[in-house]
Parts: structure tokens; sequence; C-alpha cells
């Protein structure tokens, strides 16, 4: 799921709070300090989610995750090294010093 649907799907969340705590608030009244908190707390969440969703669109596309490259199990071409040396041992037709 991209960041922009996760984001998305939080504000939801994050208006059905709202809408519960609204209803709460008639059934409890707002003048409790425990009501006033938690909804001081969904603004904070919501206010960083707005902040979450600036940041997300400021990004760079460069930071998106790069296409995977499928490497054949088939043996490589023997002839792609005949004029190489072996690492370590020198050339075949010649002794180390």
């Amino acid at each position: 799921m991209s960041v922009h649907d996760e984001l998305t799907r939080m504000q939801h969340s994050l208006d059905d709070l709202r809408r519960s705590l609204g209803r709460l608030e008639q059934q409890l009244g707002s003048g409790g300090l425990e009501i006033r908190r938690v909804r001081t707390d969904a603004d904070h969440l919501r206010e960083s989610v707005a902040l979450l969703r600036e940041a997300s669109a400021d990004a760079p596309e460069t930071q998106k995750r790069p296409d995977l490259v499928t490497i054949s199990d088939a043996p490589y071409d023997f002839s792609l090294w005949t004029d190489s040396d072996d690492e370590g041992l020198g050339a075949r037709d010649r002794h180390a010093p």
C-alpha cells in the first residue's frame, strides 16, 4: 500500500475518532479534564498527519524502490575470461616471481 493510501486511512480513522469523541462529549459533557485531554490529543494527531502528508508530497521520487533485475542461473560464457589472469596467481603461461 502506498504512503498516500496509508495517510488517507489514518485520516479516516481520525475522523471516526472525532465523531466518537463528539458523541462522548454529548453523553459525558465537555467540561471534564479527561475528555478535553483526549480531544487535544486527537487534534495533535490530526496536525501530525497533515505534516506527514506535506512531507510525503515534498519527498523526491528517487526514494522509491528501484526495479528488480533478474539474474539468470545459466552458466557464464567462459570465453569472456580467456584473456584475463587468474586472480592472485598471475598468467597461466608464466611463473610467479
